[in-house]
């Protein structure tokens, strides 16, 4: 471990980091800038044949992507807040890690997320558990407001929610958000701001990363506490979120499932076994109540999906 410790960060590439970012930064521009003409216009969020002769003006008339802006500083903000929480749990622990890079992709959000790189092993549960923790907490500290925000901007148009190739899922904490901001009013009558929308991505991302399996940070965190009996476990908690898909109907979480237990559970091991502690245990008993509060069983439904 002190070897470690004394060991030289690697360098970072900053232009590629920051080539990435500015890519990410126009994909989900664009994204956002049809979302906002559609909110305007109090259609739906996505009508894919007419979404894509908007992207196609764009080049007559580049100036519509400043209405994008709001959805993509947001987003960007969360995804860049979760990776830099990991980061700088690293560089606590001095542990290298890269700075994020992120995906600009054709995506019906603009990208396909973004991530750190560690470049150096981990050897304690409470490294782990910190490093995997540190990223959806600071995330979620990030959309928390924006979602607030977001929602002071929307507004109720009859049916809006179900309309369009695309029909949103609720998550726990934006269905109890809404009846705050909008008390009485029908989920199917809201309609979201883009602000609001990049939140939903957000929790979306944040639910995703908090599962219990593999790699993912939820996985970390499970490892730091069961260690060797991690892998059997990710396979339950795979196996219940392919059950989830089947019981609601959504494809989506087989795939993930599929995925997760095609590729493999195994978790580098950890030399120092000592506990994690009951701070860490509180801790870890918010970021799965956040988990809860993202989680949405259905998260889109429709022709396409994210």
């Amino acid at each position: 471990m002190d070897a470690r410790r004394q060991r030289p960060r690697s360098g970072q590439r900053w232009w590629l980091h920051g080539l990435l970012l500015l890519l990410t930064a126009l994909t989900t521009t664009i994204v956002g800038s049809r979302l906002a003409a559609n909110f305007d216009a109090n259609r739906p969020a996505f009508v894919i044949d007419e979404d894509l002769s908007f992207f196609l003006a764009i080049w007559d008339t580049p100036e519509l992507l400043l209405a994008g802006l709001p959805f993509s500083l947001t987003l960007l903000t969360i995804l860049l807040a979760h990776e830099l929480g990991h980061f700088w749990a690293c560089r606590f622990h001095r542990i290298d890690a890269s700075l994020p890079y992120f995906l600009p992709a054709p995506t019906l959000i603009g990208t396909f997320g973004a991530f750190i790189q560690i470049r150096a092993p981990i050897f304690s549960r409470r490294e782990l558990f910190d490093v995997g923790v540190a990223g959806p907490l600071a995330g979620f500290a990030f959309l928390l407001p924006a979602l607030g925000v977001g929602l002071a901007y929307s507004k109720t148009v009859p049916g809006i929610a179900e309309q369009g190739d695309i029909v949103f899922g609720s998550p726990l904490l934006l269905w109890l958000a809404a009846k705050l901001v909008f008390p009485g009013v029908a989920s199917a009558d809201l309609y979201l701001h883009p602000v609001a929308r990049a939140a939903w991505v957000g929790l979306l991302a944040t639910a995703l990363n908090l599962l219990p399996i593999g790699q993912l940070d939820g996985g970390h965190i499970l490892y730091a506490f069961f260690g060797k009996q991690h892998r059997r476990l990710s396979q339950i908690f795979a196996v219940a979120l392919a059950a989830i898909g089947a019981i609601f109907g959504w494809l989506g979480w087989i795939l993930w499932a599929g995925f997760f237990l095609w590729t493999g559970l195994r978790h580098p091991p950890i030399v120092d076994e000592s506990p994690v502690g009951a701070g860490r245990v509180r801790v870890a008993t918010v970021a799965l109540l956040i988990l809860a509060l993202s989680f949405t069983p259905v998260p889109v439904r429709g022709s396409v999906y994210l």
